[in-house]
């Protein structure tokens, strides 16, 4: 399984916010220029993070973002499932479009179902504040100082 950029941008967003705590707004360009990653693909991703709620999107000057939810509430299984379009790993886990000729005796699907609900057991483990247990190490690297 490999997630996308999309979802890796989000999780990346999430620990910079994370790490810089709720006493000050960010701004994508911030977060840009710490990862080197593309402002453009930021935008869409702090959009989609806003719309599901687990961060706040201020406009205007003073404006930016922050975690809307404390790190220990953002579950990261959650934020995987709401930022992947789909998790299909094979073609016959989309019902819509299979046309593989073995699925109905095919054994191979159950044991990649298992799997990627063990996937998702070990996702939902974890939260955002288990990431950020080492926050010096990460605001020394991510924001240039140390806290």
């Amino acid at each position: 399984m490999r997630l996308t950029m999309y979802t890796d941008f989000s999780l990346r967003v999430l620990l910079y916010l994370g790490v810089k705590g709720d006493k000050e707004m960010s701004t994508i360009q911030e977060i840009s220029d710490a990862y080197s990653i593309s402002k453009n693909h930021l935008m869409k991703v702090t959009h989609e993070l806003g719309k599901i709620g687990v961060i706040e999107t201020i406009r205007g000057r003073g404006g930016g973002i922050r975690l809307n939810l404390k790190p220990g509430e953002i579950n990261i299984g959650n934020i995987v499932r709401k930022t992947e379009e789909d998790f299909h790993l094979v073609e016959c886990f989309n019902c819509a479009t299979n046309k593989c000729v073995i699925t109905p005796a095919c054994k191979l699907k159950n044991v990649l179902h298992d799997a990627l609900d063990a996937y998702f057991k070990v996702l939902d483990s974890y939260t955002l504040a288990d990431f950020i247990e080492n926050n010096e190490e990460l605001a020394s690297i991510l924001l240039g100082k140390n806290l």
